[in-house]
């Protein structure tokens, strides 16, 4: 409703602006040709005169029609104008508006965590490992609370250029090393060569975290999760496969929608934001991320990124 009455006053007043300004050019055109002619009456003959009125008249009625035109065109114009001039704004509207509301829904319950355990801890006198066991329940909840916020955070960015101008050289094949080193899970590293991309290596180790932990949550302790770092000299592509559960083809094509989840990842810890969080660090980094999937044979999914070019 903001942006509709938004819309409408900035086409009102495009409108006007270029009917005066028409309007004035018009009147100047007129006004130039009338006046550029200095008849001498007696000297000229009658029908000269009659030929000079004439081509007035047409000039007055050429105008005068071309301005009507313009009086049907120019709300149009106007229109697309102003709807092109507050694209932006909407678009930065939407996404605040996106984020309070995913926040204000995924907010509620690691908060209502936290205070129902301060809640009961507080009811009545506890030994002290009652209250060590609220405090560390409380403060997993606040954890889970800070990780879910800097998620949202990230998703709500719409600052791609901004972000661009930070990218440096990030060898993809250290990103792989370090996470695997932080999984506590046997992972494979399968690298056929160095792979650099141009990017960041904290977002880019970020979106592969997501990922391998996606793998381990879905994947059972005897199961193989691999990392696979490839390019062709254009793309990159960075490659986490595990035979864990897998998804339905129709659960697959919904993986990176925000906040969803299939039926069987309720009971696993999570907020339905890991693999939106990497498409958005794929396309921020002018790539895609894919996912193929199949119940019971496991998940490969793929960030495609262009490769550095020095």
């Amino acid at each position: 409703m903001v942006f509709r009455r938004a819309l409408i006053r900035l086409t009102l007043t495009y409108s006007v602006l270029q009917l005066l300004l028409f309007g004035a050019f018009a009147i100047g055109i007129y006004a130039f040709v009338t006046g550029a002619f200095d008849f001498d009456a007696p000297a000229l003959e009658a029908s000269v005169l009659v030929d000079a009125e004439t081509n007035f008249a047409t000039l007055r009625t050429g105008l005068i029609v071309g301005y009507g035109i313009l009086v049907a065109l120019i709300p149009a114009t106007s229109y697309l104008m102003a709807r092109s001039a507050l694209s932006p704004v909407r678009r930065s509207y939407l996404l605040q508006q996106r984020f309070v509301d995913d926040a204000s829904h995924e907010l509620r319950s690691p908060l209502s965590v936290i205070q129902g355990e301060l809640e009961l801890a507080m009811a009545r006198s506890r030994t002290p490992a009652q209250y060590r066991a609220a405090i560390e329940t409380s403060l997993e909840a606040a954890e889970s609370l800070t990780r879910l916020t800097n998620d949202l955070l990230l998703l709500s960015r719409d600052n791609a250029d901004e972000l661009e101008a930070t990218f440096r050289p990030v060898s993809l094949n250290d990103i792989a090393r370090r996470a695997v080193g932080t999984t506590g899970r046997k992972v494979t590293l399968d690298e056929a060569r160095s792979i650099l991309v141009s990017g960041s290596s904290e977002l880019l180790f970020r979106a592969l975290s997501n990922l391998v932990d996606n793998a381990v949550k879905f994947t059972d302790a005897s199961g193989s999760i691999t990392i696979s770092v490839s390019g062709n000299g254009r793309s990159a592509l960075l490659t986490v496969t595990d035979d864990g559960a897998g998804m339905t083809e129709k659960e697959a094509a919904r993986a990176f929608d925000r906040f969803w989840r299939a039926s069987e990842a309720r009971t696993v810890p999570g907020f339905g934001l890991g693999l939106p969080l990497v498409q958005q660090i794929a396309a921020a980094h002018h790539g895609k991320a894919t996912i193929s999937s199949s119940p019971g044979l496991g998940t490969t999914v793929t960030v495609t990124v262009p490769e550095y070019q020095p």
